[in-house]
């Protein structure tokens, strides 16, 4: 498999997966204290960007800051999703049943999952996305549950990204729930907290 990753198998009878996804200059270990917090019992596939910006490893390309390549975005997109398929054969379990946690650049990536593939993931933790594209046709994603965490005064961030990417699932038919503190970029305990809260009203 092309991504550097862990896998973590959950106890018996949990069959759900949690796909971490780590910011800009993190690694595949960053988010497991956040998959424990939200659903210590599940499987975790936590995986590591395969481009190198500066040294530090993202998911796709960008031109600048706040400015996505495109084109790397698909093709990166496209094989985070075959990633998963052969993860789910590797390791046995359900590719039905995987949930996205992604912060900043891997919310970026996990939202992408969706605006390309209907039933990419059983649902999604997106903390500090933007819109990955603008100007397409989403797929489907009826009834999908998806979470944003935001802050008022992400400077990365702007809100009106927030509001635009809620606006665009919801036209695709997914579920959104949008979660605002008082912050800036960084992913704190409280919207951990209201993300657990969420999944456990939502996907469990």
């Amino acid at each position: 498999m092309k991504m550097k990753h862990i896998f973590e198998q959950g106890k018996p009878g949990n069959e759900r997966v949690l796909l971490l996804l780590h910011g800009t200059g993190g690694t595949e270990k960053d988010l497991l204290p956040v998959a424990s917090m939200i659903d210590p019992d599940a499987s975790v596939l936590s995986v590591r960007g395969n481009i190198l910006e500066n040294g530090m490893p993202r998911f796709f390309k960008r031109l600048r800051e706040g400015v996505f390549d495109e084109e790397d975005l698909i093709n990166r997109t496209k094989e985070l999703n075959e990633f998963l398929a052969e993860a789910a054969d590797a390791y046995d379990f359900d590719r039905n049943k995987v949930v996205a946690i992604g912060y900043s650049n891997g919310a970026n990536i996990a939202g992408s999952l969706l605006f390309h593939y209907e039933k990419s993931l059983e649902g999604a933790l997106l903390f500090h996305p933007m819109v990955p594209r603008r100007g397409i046709q989403l797929p489907v994603q009826k009834s999908l549950p998806v979470f944003i965490g935001a802050g008022e005064n992400d400077p990365i961030c702007p809100a009106q990204e927030t509001v635009d990417l809620k606006q665009m699932l919801e036209d695709a038919g997914a579920q959104l729930t949008d979660h605002w503190e008082r912050s800036g970029h960084q992913l704190t305990e409280s919207e951990v907290k209201a993300g657990r809260n969420w999944y456990e009203k939502h996907l469990i």
